[in-house]
């Protein structure tokens, strides 16, 4: 054996041992309430992706119960062989209906749907633009695809179109990109996007990870939020984040998602979702069906609060219009050490570093679910205020 190989993965441990700090991977020892224990303390919990407060809800806790009672702890099986249960079928129509499309088909998580899409449509006679700030799990389903790739600048038409204009000998175009982009916030031009697309005959594809449940009628995603119907595009979400479960989702026409149903790799290699998760995402399509305007309200009352709080310690922010707050914080050295602040006086953040953002635009994201008592909001606002303050 090769006595180099295991030094290639030496990792580097400078911007943690710099900072006297490691923001990743904390020791979580409860369920996302509030407080949230890490490491043995409380935390105010404004990292998870928990936007409508539902991974605690006790009347998801019991569905998922019933469904174990019922069903086990899993098919072991693929769908295409014994993994498809009925209750898979129910949720994956349920699903299709709560976006408007025509059929659906439901995958471990929202990154293998990424990866596999390209995989199972693309041709090296295709090529596919995608947007420069696109998710890890987008970029390398498009890099899988082995056609052309051409990025374009972020949430821009302009750039979209001057590359659409030049994409005249390709088989299939496809563009790509996410409705919310989760590490600022900022709302793709969707609605531009596909228009633009109609022109040039292209496939418009969105990831709606942080969309669905977020924005839009009842919490269903961008293409609601920005009234488009009859949607000729490829749809792609989470269901874990918002949804408070697990797996991911391929929608969109009914010839489409049966042809994948027999040729996603993704899909018929995978082990079906549990039932567990399957009866979860059920359950939280009966909430967000009923009560999605109060959560909404919710969720977008701590956003403010914590906005402006930040905004009060003279933290620079991204620009978005989702519930999501981006403190720009710099270098990776500076993220640690803003992240380091908020952690040792009891906010648990989410900060992103150069590969996941640009070198030296560090942010720090925070996320008030609904879940969150409204005191606990306050309190964090204010500590976000003190410490932006003092800096």
């Amino acid at each position: 054996m090769n006595g180099n190989f295991y030094e290639r993965f030496i990792l580097d441990r400078t911007p943690a041992e710099n900072a006297k700090f490691n923001p990743y991977y904390p020791l979580i020892g409860s369920g996302l309430d509030d407080p949230l224990i890490v490491n043995g303390k409380e935390f105010v919990n404004l990292a998870s992706n928990n936007y409508l407060g539902l991974a605690t809800d006790k009347r998801v806790k019991e569905a998922v119960i019933k469904a174990v009672e019922k069903y086990g702890t899993s098919l072991c099986g693929t769908p295409i062989a014994t993994g498809y249960a009925d209750l898979y079928r129910n949720v994956e129509q349920r699903v299709a209906k709560y976006l408007e499309l025509e059929d659906a088909i439901l995958l471990p998580s929202c990154y293998q749907a990424n990866n596999g899409i390209f995989s199972a449509l693309a041709t090296k006679d295709d090529v596919i633009l995608v947007d420069h700030y696109a998710h890890s799990s987008l970029v390398e389903g498009v890099r899988s695809a082995g056609c052309k790739v051409r990025p374009f600048l972020h949430n821009n038409i302009e750039s979209i179109e001057k590359i659409l204009s030049r994409c005249t000998d390709y088989k299939t175009i496809f563009v790509v990109t996410e409705s919310v982009f989760s590490t600022e916030g900022s709302i793709a031009p969707f609605k531009e996007i596909v228009n633009i697309c109609k022109k040039y005959k292209a496939i418009p594809v969105i990831d709606d990870s942080h969309g669905i449940g977020v924005i839009g009628k009842n919490g269903s995603g961008i293409l609601s939020h920005f009234d488009i119907e009859n949607f000729e595009g490829i749809y792609l979400t989470s269901l874990g984040k918002a949804f408070a479960n697990a797996g991911g989702v391929i929608a969109g026409k009914k010839s489409l998602i049966d042809y994948l149903r027999y040729y996603c790799p993704h899909l018929i290699y995978s082990t079906a979702l549990t039932p567990a998760t399957l009866a979860g995402i059920d359950e939280v399509l009966n909430i967000v069906e009923t009560e999605f305007t109060q959560l909404s309200e919710k969720m977008i009352r701590y956003r403010n609060i914590i906005r402006n709080g930040a905004k009060s310690g003279g933290f620079h922010l991204a620009d978005g219009g989702a519930p999501i707050t981006s403190i720009v914080a710099g270098n990776t050295h500076e993220t640690f050490l803003l992240a380091k602040q908020l952690y040792e006086n009891g906010i648990l953040s989410t900060p992103f570093v150069y590969p996941s953002v640009p070198k030296n635009e560090g942010k720090i994201r925070l996320i008030a679910g609904a879940n969150l008592l409204e005191e606990s909001v306050i309190k964090a606002a204010e500590t976000i205020r003190e410490i932006g303050a003092t800096r």
